[in-house]
């Protein structure tokens, strides 16, 4: 409404003008101010002057409105001067009209979507309907410029608080007739047309009015009934005292918000008597209320509701004005602290570069950049110092704002914090090295002796160039800890990362610096972070790279990892030669086969193949154990696992070829002890205020210290005796045994030497961890036995298998499904591969061939449809390592002979009978350990792999070599036969 009136105002400067000389005596007056002082002084209305009048009176029997309508009477011809003459002249903004307002009892009914118009006050309203917009021009030009402004409802269903927008005036504006009345207020304002310009028609408000029926339709018109003001006292002292209320809470407002100055101004410039209902009409026409909330004051003709409406809505449009001033007190004071501050840094900057305290930006990144550089000019190659110079100058060149700047700043920073030609002292002593290796791991005999031989040759040439070793085994035996155990034995910095599943080449070769957010590849980090450029790098699970739409990135693991290339690694980032020929890499896998074989040829092989349960034992018990004891807080005397418990966990639970899961299982078993230990009421903590009391200051004499003690043995005693019981539950279970204290230890209210014996001697509690009660804490068993069968039957041999996993044993079974002439066939079960498939058919060939040799009367595999199945169906198998079980599986079935007991066997088959070599013997030869198998065939080609196995891997086994099948059907089948036995 503010706007709105503000608006009207400069549309129409000269309506609201008035005469100079009666506008600077006005202003000398203070409008609104004076009037209303006076009306606090105790008149009911104040006369302003008597110029022309802007709207009439609200009392119809006030004297002073019959005189208005008389003057009015008396000068109406002079009133229809044309518009354009009116504006240049200094006359009244409302153009008195003949007929009077009286005789207006049908008006044209101007919906006002927003607000509702309240007399002495203008309003511009935009009028779409062509055919009320003319009959709008037509009143004017009849001399009867009124017509009836009435406010629009809302819409059932709609909620009143929600603004309306351009949808909701559309539909009115294509209200008609009825349906048009049905949503309009009944109380409007009769308001005179002033102007019209366009489809924009400026209102100003005479009096109320009510609807009293429809007259047209189409514009609507309707009959009306003016509304005057319920009489009222003027001297009545509640009404004195609510508009003096509104006065004051106005002042207040106007104090805060100049907007309101510029209408107030504007309404008292043309005002005339100014009483208790205009009073009333002008405080909630300038109020931003809600739109219904200003039509109850337009609607109320009592003069007390309406001024206590009005004081309502001038006092919340107080409390907002006192919002909208904290609002903006903090918001400057924060846009003024932030601007004071910002200009003090500025002064100080330009005062500490005046002093040469202090450089620019640019200068200080320059020096910092030369600083890191200085130290390392001697070792710098020459091209890096080139580059680094080119940067730096071009630093200086650019703007500190541009996104070029920060690229280059970047790039130096990387530059310079590379330590280039920065190498640390490597230690080529044997003998520590061996100390090392030996604390860290137990066995690994051939592992460490390639270490000790590279370091060997180190110390022969005084340098070390690197290498490339690569770790391979099942997981859990510890390929990552001996790369960082290396790193120890030699006095290097170790960096560790993993490419599992790496796809994106630009993490190995770096990003090109014209992308966001580029970075350098992970040898480039590496060096930054390990700050030598000899350091060993673990590259881990090289076998399970990816490949992405981003290239290859074991190809370009070749550059990086070849020794002749190296020396002069490119990164896409730094995009200058890095000499990486002296750092030492070393790469773990779990399967070889997965290596790119380009990638594969530039390693050095050394095979982890797992660990027997001999070795185990000694893991656990000098290595997880300890670890883990310490780990978890528990002292060495509060608990004891025995061999025999380290013994059923292994073979129970943690059969396979690494530690990793021994490692969680003994943790599990401390974990629980922890918690019954801490159930029970034992802290391990010191005693927090016996350490501060030793810290800080001892006991200032001898009577201090033996109370101390005192009240310390003296609890000690207590929570022993309490945590101490054989009876419990939870002590039987654990196994749990204690040492009673003596029987002539303390009791209570004894002297104080008598408490410190029984401190010393109290009971030590102790959790015995036996084969007995181990499934307490790890659970029930995982694995069963390995070996079915104390004698294989007819039809089933043991076989030998390699898995990624370690090495197993599985038994290959065979059995007659049908016989008859001519019926032979061979069905397979098992989940097995193509070779596997393969192998099988070859077997039933050569197992045909053999036994046509050794007995030419057995058509068994000529009329015998057989079935071969290798148990385990869920677990995929394949590999070429099994033909020569399952020759023997059927051969034992043709013959009805078991085979010899105690044998296992390995090796691929041809069919003319020979025996081809396999891989992991050792895997193979620690399952068969596993599984108490005492005889084992290998194929002869393989006897050099089993040779250098460890003394303990073949001690108590009868292994042989075979090079045909005909001397694995003597073994298997005759006890008497002989081969090459190691």
């Amino acid at each position: 409404m503010l706007r709105a009136a503000a608006a009207a105002a400069a549309i129409f400067p000269a309506r609201f003008a008035a005469a100079p000389a009666v506008a600077a005596a006005e202003e000398l007056r203070s409008p609104l101010l004076r009037v209303l002082g006076t009306l606090r002084g105790g008149r009911g209305s104040v006369l302003l002057g008597r110029r022309a009048r802007f709207c009439s009176n609200s009392s119809a029997s006030d004297s002073e409105a019959v005189a208005a309508a008389a003057e009015a009477e008396a000068k109406a011809e002079d009133a229809t001067v044309a518009e354009g003459e009116a504006d240049g002249k200094a006359s009244s903004a409302i153009v008195p009209t003949n007929p009077q307002i009286e005789d207006c009892l049908s008006v044209v009914a101007l919906p006002l979507p927003h607000r509702p118009l309240f007399p002495g006050f203008y309003m511009p309203v935009y009028v779409k309907d062509q055919k009320l917009l003319q009959a709008l021009i037509e009143n004017r030009k009849r001399s009867a410029p009124y017509a009836g402004a009435f406010l629009v409802k809302d819409e059932e269903g709609t909620d009143p608080n929600i603004v309306t927008g351009s949808d909701s005036e559309k539909s009115i504006d294509d209200l008609k007739g009825k349906d048009l009345l049905k949503r309009l207020h009944e109380v409007g304002t009769l308001a005179q047309i002033t102007s019209i310009q366009g489809d924009q028609v400026v209102l100003l408000g005479h009096r109320r009015l009510r609807i009293t029926e429809m007259v047209e339709e189409d514009p609507l018109t309707v009959k009306v009934d003016h509304l005057k003001e319920k009489p009222y006292n003027k001297d009545d002292d509640v009404i004195k005292a609510t508009s003096f209320e509104v006065i004051s809470t106005l002042r207040e407002v106007l104090r805060a918000s100049s907007l309101w100055k510029d209408h107030v101004q504007t309404y008292t410039q043309h005002i005339g008597d100014f009483n208790y209902p205009r009073l009333a009409d002008f405080g909630a026409a300038i109020s931003g209320a809600n739109k219904f909330l200003c039509q109850e004051v337009l609607e109320e003709l009592d003069v007390y509701k309406r001024l206590k409406l009005t004081l309502e809505l001038v006092k919340k449009e107080m409390e907002i004005s006192k919002l909208q001033q904290s609002i903006a007190k903090a918001i400057e004071e924060k846009i003024s602290g932030d601007q004071r501050r910002y200009l003090l840094n500025e002064q100080l900057k330009a005062i500490k570069k005046e002093l040469g305290l202090e450089t620019d930006d640019k200068t200080a990144l320059s020096a910092k950049f030369r600083e890191r550089i200085e130290s390392k000019k001697d070792k710098c190659p020459s091209h890096v110092l080139q580059v680094i110079e080119e940067e730096l100058t071009k630093l200086q060149l650019l703007e500190a704002s541009s996104s070029e700047f920060n690229v280059t700043r970047n790039y130096l920073d990387w530059l310079t914090v590379l330590p280039w030609g920065n190498y640390s002292d490597e230690n080529f002593d044997v003998h520590h090295a061996q100390k090392i290796l030996d604390e860290d791991h137990y066995g690994l005999s051939d592992v460490k002796e390639r270490i000790l031989e590279f370091i060997a040759v180190g110390k022969l040439r005084g340098t070390s160039q690197g290498k490339i070793i690569c770790l391979s085994g099942p997981p859990g035996v510890g390929k990552t800890s001996i790369g960082r155990s290396i790193a120890r034995a030699l006095n290097r910095q170790f960096y560790r990362f993993s490419v599992g599943g790496l796809a994106d080449v630009a993490e190995i070769k770096g990003h090109r610096r014209t992308y966001v957010g580029a970075m350098p590849g992970k040898m480039v980090q590496c060096l930054k972070s390990v700050g030598t450029a000899n350091p060993l790098v673990l590259i881990d699970e090289i076998d399970k790279l990816g490949r992405g739409h981003s290239g290859d990135p074991a190809s370009a693991l070749l550059e990086l990892l070849d020794p002749e290339q190296n020396v002069n690694f490119l990164d896409h980032y730094l995009d200058v030669p890095i000499d990486l020929s002296k750092v030492l890499f070393v790469c773990t896998a779990n399967v070889i086969e997965m290596i790119p074989n380009p990638l594969l040829d530039r390693m050095e092989i050394i095979a982890i193949a797992g660990y027997i349960t001999d070795e185990k034992m000694h893991i656990a018990r000098d290595y997880l154990e300890k670890n883990t004891r310490e780990a978890c807080g528990i002292k060495p005397e509060q608990v004891e696992v025995t061999e025999a418990a380290l013994l059923a966990l292994i073979e129970n639970y943690c059969r396979e070829a690494g530690v990793r899961n021994l490692q969680k299982q003994i943790e599990k078993i401390y974990r629980k002890i922890a918690l019954q230990l801490v159930r029970q009421g034992v802290s391990n903590e010191p005693d927090q205020e016996a350490l501060s009391i030793t810290e800080n200051e001892e006991p200032s004499n001898a009577t201090e210290k033996d109370e101390i003690l005192k009240d310390a043995a003296v609890e000690d005693a207590s929570v022993t005796s309490n945590m101490i019981n054989p009876a419990s539950e939870e002590a039987n279970e654990l196994n749990i045994t204690t040492e009673a204290p003596k029987e002539d230890g303390v009791s209570e209210g004894k002297d104080t030497d008598g408490a410190k014996e029984d401190a010393a001697d109290k009971a030590i509690k102790k959790v015995v961890v036996d084969s007995s009660n181990l499934g307490d804490f790890v659970g029930k068993p995982v694995f069963q036995a390995e070996r079915i069968y104390e004698q294989t039957p007819v039809g089933v041999v043991m076989g030998l298998a390699w898995t990624a996993m370690g090495g197993s044993t599985l038994y290959i079974e065979t059995t007659k499904v049908e016989e008859g002439e001519g019926k032979g066939a061979l069905v397979l079960t098992g989940q097995l591969g193509d070779v596997m498939k393969e192998s099988a058919q070859i077997a039933q060939t050569v197992g045909r061939a053999i036994l046509l040799e050794k007995d030419p009367d057995n058509q068994f595999f000529a009329n015998s449809k057989l079935h071969l199945h290798v148990p385990a169906g869920a677990t995929p198998k394949d590999g070429p390592s099994a033909g020569c079980t399952m020759i023997t599986s059927m051969l034992s079935l043709a013959m009805g002979k078991p085979v010899k007991k105690d044998l296992a066997m390995t090796g691929e088959v041809t069919l003319t009978g020979r025996i081809l070599p396999i891989g992991g013997v050792k895997e193979k030869t620690i399952a068969a350990r596993r599984s108490a198998i005492k005889t084992l065939i290998f194929p002869s080609a393989n006897k050099r792999d089993f040779d250098e196995l460890a003394s303990n891997v073949k001690e108590g086994l009868e292994v042989h070599f075979v090079d045909t099948y005909s001397e694995i059907y003597d073994l298997a089948f005759q006890s008497d036969a002989g081969a090459e036995t190691s």
